[in-house]
C-alpha cells in the first residue's frame, strides 16, 4: 500500500492536479479504498464539484467517487439528493451556496456520491477544524480543476499531487512542468522565530532588518517597485511578500546588483504565480527563496492517459518522473 500509511501521519490531506483530467478522482478512490481496508474512518469533501460521471469539457466518462461505511462526507443539498448510497445526515450548514446548503452526512451503506463542497479555503479550514474537534482522524479534500490553493499548509497538512498526459503528452515537457511545481513545494521554511513574526502579516511587502525587526515598505502594488527601488533595501536585503508573488517582482529583484544578498520570503508555494524561466533566473543569479510554511508532499501520482487520446507508457513515464523529481511516482491503477 504505497504512501497510504504516510497519509495517516497527518490530520488533513488535499488531492490536487496540475491540470484537469490528471487522475485526482482515481487517486482519491485508491486512497479511500485502502483506508477502508485498514479500518480508518475519515471525512471527505471537495472544493468545487467532483465525481461527475461525464467530463463537462470533453464528454468522456469519468470515475465516480466511492465512499464506504462509516465515512463522513460533505456535499450540497442538490448533490446529496443524487447520492447512490445510504447515509444519515449529521448537520446542515445554514449558509447557502449556489447548489443549496452544505450537508454533512455519515455513510451507513457504501456507494457512489457526487461531492460539491466549500467554495472558499476559509470555509474549508472551518470544516477541517470541526472534524478535528469531533475526533475524525483524517479529512480529505478533493480539488476541482487545478486549484492549488487548497494544498496550502494553512488549509491542509499534506498533499498528493496528480500529474500526467493531460499536462503534456511530451514526457520532457511533463517532467519540466511537474518538476517546477515540486521545486516550489520543496522550498525551505524560515526559522521559527521569523515565521512567528511574519505570519500575522496579510498583505504588502515587508523588510526584515538584521535584528529581526519588521518594517512595512508601503508598496501596495508591484508596479511601484521601479519608483521606490532606492528605498526597497533601506532596512536590509531580507524581504517578505505577504500576498501573491508574480514574475514582475522576481525579475526586479534578479536585476539588482546585490542579488546574491537578497532573500525573498513567501507565505507558501501556492502564492507563486511565476514562470519556470523567471524562477530559474532568480536562483541562477544568486537570489534566495524561502516560505513561511512548507507543504508536505506525500506522493506524486501519474495518469498516463489524456482525454484527447494521448497515452504514455506508464512504467517508463513513472520511472522518468521519479528520476527527475527524486521522489516515488505512482500509477495507482498499477500498484
Amino acid at each position: 500500500m504505497p504512501f497510504v500509511k504516510e497519509i495517516l501521519r497527518h490530520r488533513s490531506l488535499s488531492i490536487v492536479g496540475l491540470e484537469k483530467n490528471t487522475g485526482k478522482t482515481v487517486c482519491l478512490n485508491y486512497i479511500l479504498g485502502r483506508l477502508n481496508q485498514l479500518g480508518v474512518e475519515c471525512a471527505v469533501t471537495s472544493i468545487g464539484i467532483d465525481g461527475e460521471q461525464t467530463d463537462a469539457v470533453y464528454g468522456s466518462a469519468k470515475p465516480e467517487i466511492t465512499l464506504y461505511d462509516r465515512m463522513t462526507f460533505i456535499t450540497s443539498e442538490k448533490h446529496y439528493r443524487l447520492r447512490r448510497l445510504v447515509s444519515e445526515i449529521v448537520a446542515v450548514d445554514p449558509r447557502r451556496t449556489s447548489l443549496g446548503r452544505l450537508v454533512t452526512a455519515r455513510v451507513v451503506c457504501g456507494g457512489k456520491v457526487l461531492l460539491s463542497g466549500a467554495a472558499t479555503t476559509g470555509l474549508l479550514r472551518e470544516q477541517i477544524g470541526r472534524f478535528r474537534t469531533e475526533g475524525v482522524p483524517l479529512t480529505i479534500v478533493d480539488g476541482a480543476l487545478s486549484r492549488l490553493s487548497l494544498a496550502s499548509p494553512t488549509v491542509t497538512e499534506a498533499m498528493v499531487l496528480a500529474t500526467g498526459a493531460a499536462v503534456s503528452p511530451n514526457i520532457g515537457q511533463l517532467i519540466s512542468k511537474t518538476r517546477f511545481v515540486c521545486r516550489l513545494i520543496a522550498l525551505d521554511e524560515v526559522e521559527p522565530r521569523l515565521q512567528q513574526a511574519l505570519n500575522p502579516l496579510e498583505r504588502g511587502l515587508w523588510a526584515v532588518d538584521s535584528d529581526g525587526g519588521i518594517h512595512d515598505l508601503h508598496l501596495d502594488s508591484v508596479f511601484m517597485l521601479d519608483r521606490e527601488s532606492d528605498s526597497l533595501f533601506a532596512y536590509g536585503t531580507t524581504l517578505f511578500a505577504a500576498g501573491a508573488v508574480s514574475d514582475r517582482l522576481l525579475k526586479h529583484l534578479a536585476a539588482q546588483k546585490n542579488i546574491a544578498d537578497i532573500r525573498l520570503i513567501v507565505r507558501d508555494f501556492t502564492k507563486f504565480f511565476i514562470t519556470p524561466e523567471v524562477f530559474a533566473n532568480y536562483l541562477r543569479r544568486g537570489g534566495q527563496l524561502n516560505v513561511l510554511q512548507r507543504s508536505t508532499l506525500i506522493a506524486v501520482c501519474l495518469n498516463p492517459t489524456s482525454p484527447q487520446g494521448y497515452n504514455l507508457n506508464s512504467h517508463d513515464a513513472c520511472a522518468a518522473l521519479s528520476d527527475a523529481l527524486g521522489l516515488p511516482v505512482y500509477d495507482v491503477k498499477r500498484v
